[in-house]
């Protein structure tokens, strides 16, 4: 078994992303090496994509393509990478193969595509803001990955709750993780560059800083009676984060709080 580690930019990785999972259906590892997003992919000798297809897809976004052999336990190593996340003593997401957690809610999520369980930072730093704030009305999961923010918006009590993303393969694992936590969700594809968001009262939103800002432009636009009241912003190196904070003010919506974690930080903006 052989690992094709592709990495790029990380302000051309969505892009890139999408483009990868044309070659690689199966869904691709995603690792976070600060100014690089690193994007792995499994196979044998002859089924990995080849590298004019690499280059490709990637274009000048891409850094550095490595490829390194995986040894057989592979598969029992990768399920060990995936273990529960429990926060606030409220809250446990995990993958399929562990028990039921003891925490009052309990999200279980098949990290088997190309997007994990929640542990990622900024999906955790995202889940911390949620549990800080009373679950009332209408919840929007934009960006939603594999849905880790829409079910536990819906189990927390937030309705009705709509699930969007511009990648197809988010959205079959969004829905097939919400059918495995038995929740309901409204779930659609929708590319930001084009199309405008659904409205929410509440909006979380788990994107890169350019689309965070463009979100943020959106509203200034949209009729003040369609604006979300509260807005959670991740995806953000601590670093960007003050001018998203500064363009979602230019709407009325203020920053109340702020998380920090691993060099990534999250905004709860509220208006």
């Amino acid at each position: 078994m052989l690992r094709l580690a592709v990495r790029v930019r990380r302000n051309d990785a969505e892009l890139v992303l999408a483009e990868l999972l044309e070659l690689t259906p199966g869904g691709v590892e995603q690792v976070d090496l600060d100014e690089v997003v690193e994007y792995g992919v499994y196979g044998a000798p002859g089924e990995l994509p080849e590298m004019p297809q690499v280059r490709a897809a990637c274009g000048e976004a891409l850094v550095e393509v490595l490829t390194t052999e995986v040894g057989d336990d592979w598969a029992d190593r990768w399920r060990e990478f995936h273990t529960p996340l429990v926060l606030a003593g409220a809250l446990t997401v995990r993958p399929p193969w562990e028990a039921v957690g003891s925490t009052e809610v309990d999200v279980v999520i098949d990290p088997g595509r190309a997007f994990g369980t929640g542990a990622h930072p900024t999906t955790r730093l995202c889940l911390e803001l949620m549990l800080e704030l009373e679950p009332l009305g209408s919840f929007l999961d934009l960006g939603c990955g594999s849905g880790v923010l829409a079910i536990t918006a819906a189990k927390l009590g937030f309705a009705p709750v709509v699930a969007v993303d511009s990648d197809r393969l988010a959205i079959e694992a969004t829905a097939a993780n919400a059918g495995a936590n038995s929740v309901p969700l409204d779930i659609f594809r929708v590319d930001l560059r084009h199309e405008q968001a659904p409205v929410a009262e509440t909006v979380a939103a788990n994107l890169l800083a350019p689309l965070l800002l463009e979100l943020a432009r959106m509203l200034v636009r949209a009729p003040a009676s369609s604006r979300p009241v509260r807005v959670i912003a991740s995806g953000l190196l601590e670093r960007e984060a003050d001018a998203v904070a500064a363009e979602f003010a230019q709407v009325g919506l203020a920053e109340r709080g702020r998380r920090e974690l691993g060099g990534w930080a999250a905004l709860l903006l509220c208006a």
